[in-house]
This record gives C-alpha cells, sequence and structure tokens, in this order.
C-alpha cells in the first residue's frame, strides 16, 4: 500500500497504522500516530531524566540516565511514522494509544524539559495527551514556542500557531529570526494577524506589547440589561477577561464597568450611570517596569492600555506582568552578581555565551584590582608588615558598606520607592548610616587589636596603631557607602542600568579608595613612631 508524499508524490513506503478519526484540521490528510512501543521508549527516557534530575551531586552524562536505549534512539534513524525531518505532532493525532499504560505527565516532561534537545522536546509532545500536550505548548516560553515551532512542517505549524492568543503570538514572532517572521504571521487568519500586526509595531518591553487587544466594551448608553445579553455574546468569543468590562465612546475610554455591578443595576439603567470613570490605566509606551509598578500599586487583576489620545487600544492582565517581573528580578539579579543578564535560561545558555557575559565583567573588574596595586606603589615606604596585616579588614569593610548600599537603592528605585531626584535626600541619608556603621566597625576594630596587642603582638604601639586602623575603618565606610548610593544615580543620569552598579563593581572601586584613606591615615597619625 502507498500513499502521497509532502509534494503529491508517490511513495511505495508503507503507511503506518491510521487513526482515520482524526484528520488534520488544516488539510484533512490523515495522519499516522506512535506505536506503543515507541511511545513506551520515549516515556521511559523523560521519565528517567525528570527523576533523575537534581538527585546527583555528580556530574551525569544525560546518556546514561536511561542507559543504551536513549543513545540508540538519538543515532538511529526513526521508524517510518516520526522520522520524517522536522516531523512534529499534529493537534488530532496527540494521544497515547489506549493500550499504552502509565503515561508520561506534564510535570515530568517539564522537569526533563532544560535537559532535552529539539527533537527530544518534540517527541515529548507527541506523547502527551492531546488536552496536555495543547496546554504544555501554551505554557511554554516564547522562545522554546518560537524553536519548537520553526521546527514543525508547514502544515502543523498553522495548527500549533492559531492556538495562541494575539499577544502570545506576537511574542512568538518577535523571538523567531527575522527571515522566517513573516512566513509565521501568515499562518494567523485574518482577524487575529491583523490584532497581532498592531501588537509587533510595539516594543517588547512596552505596554503594547505586552497587552491583549481581546477585551469586553459597552456603549455608555447601553442599558444594564442589554450590556449583559452584548457581553454574554462577548464571552463566546475569546476574549481576555470577562469581569471587567470597558466603556467606550467611540474609541475613547470613557469608564469601566464590572458584570458584578452590570448584575446589580436595575436592567434599566444606562451603563452610562454604572460605570467608573475613575480609572487606573496605562500608556500604550509605558515601559514594563512602570506598568508592573502601577500593578502593585492598584492591586488590580487587569488595567486598559491607551495612546497618547485616549483611544483604547487593549488591555494587560496580571499573568503577563507576573512574567514581567520574574524576568526583570532575574535580569537584576545577575546584574548584582557582576553578570550581564542571561538571555536564556542558565541551563539552556551555551558555554560560549556564559563566558562571554560572565568574562566581560571580570575583566572589568580584574582591571579596577589593578588599580589597587597602582595606589599601593604610591605608599610603598609605609608598607610595612604591621600596617599591611590590616589592610584586607579595612577594604573589605569599606566594600561591604558600599554593595549594602548599592543594593538597597538600586531595588528602591526598581520598585519606584527612589526617585532620580532624591538624590540628596538618599546622600544625606547614607551619610549619617554610614557614619555610624563606621564608628562601630571601628570600635570593634580596636577592641580587637588592643586585645592582640595586650598579648604582645602589634608591639609597643599598639593602641596608636588600633586609633589609625579604627579612623580609617570610619573614613572606609563611609566613603563606600556614599559611593554605592549615588553611583547608581550616576548610571541613570547617564542613561544605563542603575543595576549595572553591582556588588562587585562598587567593592572594586572602594578597594582601590580604601587603600589611599587607609595609608593617609597612617601617615598623619603615626608619623615618627612607625613611619
Amino acid at each position: 500500500m502507498s500513499g502521497p508524499d509532502e509534494n503529491g508524490q508517490g511513495t511505495s513506503e508503507p503507511i503506518p497504522t491510521l487513526i482515520p478519526d482524526h484528520p488534520s484540521l488544516e488539510t484533512g490528510e490523515v495522519t499516522t500516530a506512535l506505536a506503543p512501543e515507541e511511545v513506551e521508549q520515549i516515556t521511559a527516557d523523560i521519565r528517567a531524566i525528570a527523576e533523575n534530575r537534581g538527585e546527583t551531586s555528580d556530574v551525569v552524562d544525560i546518556s546514561e540516565l536511561t542507559g543504551p536505549s536513549r543513545s540508540r534512539r538519538l543515532t538511529q534513524p526513526l521508524p517510518p511514522p516520526i522520522a520524517e525531518a522536522g516531523s512534529a505532532p499534529s493537534l488530532d493525532t496527540i494521544q497515547v494509544a489506549p493500550e499504552v499504560e502509565n503515561e508520561l505527565s506534564t510535570d515530568e516532561l517539564r522537569d526533563a524539559w532544560p535537559l532535552l534537545d529539539l527533537e527530544e522536546r518534540r517527541d515529548g509532545l507527541r506523547v502527551l495527551p492531546r488536552e496536555d500536550a495543547e496546554e504544555f505548548f501554551i505554557a511554554l516560553s516564547a522562545p522554546d514556542q518560537a524553536s519548537l515551532l520553526m521546527s514543525f512542517r508547514s502544515g502543523q505549524r498553522r495548527q500549533w500557531m492559531r492556538m495562541l492568543e494575539p499577544d502570545d503570538a506576537a511574542d512568538l514572532i518577535q523571538e523567531a529570526p527575522e527571515e522566517n517572521r513573516g512566513t509565521l504571521l501568515a499562518l494567523l487568519d485574518a482577524p487575529t494577524k491583523k490584532e497581532v500586526t498592531a501588537l509587533l509595531a510595539y516594543k517588547e518591553d512596552e505596554a503594547g506589547g505586552l497587552m491583549s487587544t481581546r477585551y469586553a466594551r459597552l456603549r455608555p448608553n447601553m442599558r444594564a440589561g442589554e450590556a449583559i445579553a452584548y457581553l454574554q455574546r462577548q464571552a463566546r468569543d475569546k476574549v481576555e477577561t470577562i469581569y471587567v468590562a470597558y466603556v467606550l465612546d467611540g474609541e475613547k475610554l470613557v469608564g469601566v464597568a464590572s458584570f458584578r455591578e452590570l448584575f446589580a443595576a436595575d436592567a434599566s439603567k444606562f451603563v452610562s450611570e454604572i460605570m467608573e470613570t475613575d480609572v487606573t490605566l496605562v500608556t500604550d509606551e509605558m515601559d514594563q517596569e512602570t506598568v508592573a509598578r502601577v500593578f502593585a500599586q492598584s492591586g488590580l487583576n487587569v488595567i486598559p492600555v491607551v495612546d497618547k489620545d485616549f483611544k483604547m487600544k487593549g488591555i494587560v492582565t496580571i499573568d503577563d506582568i507576573v512574567d514581567v517581573v520574574r524576568e526583570e528580578a532575574t535580569e537584576d539579579a545577575q546584574k548584582f552578581g557582576g553578570v550581564e543578564a542571561l538571555e536564556l535560561p542558565y541551563l539552556e545558555s551555551t558555554r560560549r555565551d556564559m563566558i562571554k557575559k560572565r568574562g566581560r565583567w571580570l575583566a572589568i573588574l580584574m582591571v579596577g584590582e589593578m588599580l589597587t596595586a597602582t595606589a599601593m606603589g604610591f605608599f610603598e615606604h609605609a608598607l610595612i608588615p604591621l600596617l599591611t596585616i590590616f589592610l584586607p579588614l579595612i577594604i573589605s569593610s569599606g566594600g561591604n558598606s558600599g554593595s549594602q548600599a548599592s543594593t538597597l537603592v538600586i531595588r528602591a528605585m526598581a520598585l519606584g520607592e527612589v526617585r532620580p531626584n532624591d538624590w540628596v535626600r538618599v546622600l544625606g541619608r547614607e551619610i549619617l548610616i554610614g557614619l555610624a556603621l563606621g564608628v562601630g566597625l571601628g570600635i570593634l576594630a580596636i577592641i580587637r587589636i588592643s586585645i592582640w596587642g595586650m598579648a604582645g603582638k602589634y608591639g609597643d604601639h599598639y593602641f596608636i596603631v588600633g586609633i589609625a586602623v579604627a579612623l580609617a575603618v570610619v573614613g572606609c565606610v563611609v566613603w563606600g557607602t556614599l559611593a554605592g548610593s549615588m553611583l547608581p544615580f550616576v548610571l541613570r543620569k547617564v542613561g544605563a542600568d542603575p543595576a549595572n552598579a553591582s556588588a562587585p563593581l562598587v567593592a572594586t572601586l572602594v578597594d582601590v579608595s580604601g587603600i589611599v584613606i587607609y595609608f593617609t591615615v597612617a601617615n598623619v597619625i603615626l608619623h615618627g613612631i612607625l613611619l
């Protein structure tokens, strides 16, 4: 028995077992299902990876997790049903054969996902039940969706692409290679294509790039009973949320009405009498971090997006903001550690990318530390063993205080608690805080030196040495606190990300100045005694 290939030409290869009740959504062609033994093998491979992940501290080759069977599947040709280049599941054939027991769960596939290559990820989708596979694909990040979709055959891409909401489809297209974006956009139906095209006009990190254009809308001259019936019809269409409806006069937003308010109102009342006119909103060009702050301050689950003329453009929902907050927090945390923000999750980032992003900052910090040796060169005459003993103590105190201050100020900026014009207030607070911290640490230093000095460790002049060290600690801590708190403001002023004022960078800068402060104080106090 033979059948047509993708080009419509005959082929002598046998067609495996068919599922006649499940034709392709787009072409009506009958597609094939995996054989039970193939499903069992894929399930066992992925389950073994999921179960072994994180359970051992040893470095294990992924191919060892399931033994030779997984390696064989990666190196040998697959049977005809799944051997086609770029094969992927059709929406109507994502189902495990009834005789296969203990099927793969979405949790198991999710656990194994970061360790799977592209082919294995496709196989994982193939063995999931149809509804689970659809939900799993929709929940994936846009980069993962894009890489999977580009590996599918053209007929299958359309089916998966049309599962996505317009805002999710726009995110996917933005993650795809430039040369493939037009092809992916063409897979959408005309109305959705128009919505997605409008969303693609915005940057990814703007409110317009986050919003959905499918929202419930009403007119102010509708009566409550009519409005409820109208919302019921809209609910049958794919609107993002039906709990809140936006009242539009033409295209302009004039108010908002909840379903609850409409139900509670008299059916003859006009919507204009029921709606709230004091609406919390964001503009379509607003930065995503600002949008996240608006959500945090308002406590709302959905916020309308308007343009500069108050024309309604769409809505942003809380689930979109959760992703934004996680993304921004991750980026800031990585920068705090002296690393350029990673574009992909840790396990999915290539070694080359990791080396480049981490090595660049390490090189910058190393150049900064070289200035430490230069600074010490100016005080070569003062480098007696007794003074150099306390050098790490002093510069680490300054570096640590600076790292604390920079972290607190950067986070306050991210939350909107501190604005660029607040730098004077921050400066005044940090001078007093740095002075108090410095005095406290200086007292600890002089106590420690005195105790060891009385034991005969530091010679006859241990107390005056302790005073010099204590004063140097005060100076370094105050300076470190000021440097750490002001550097984010400087970076913001020049248009850079304040998160780049990372703890390692601040510590490096304070190390150099700490040496200068220490030996300057030592020269003044110990001149004629030890120097």
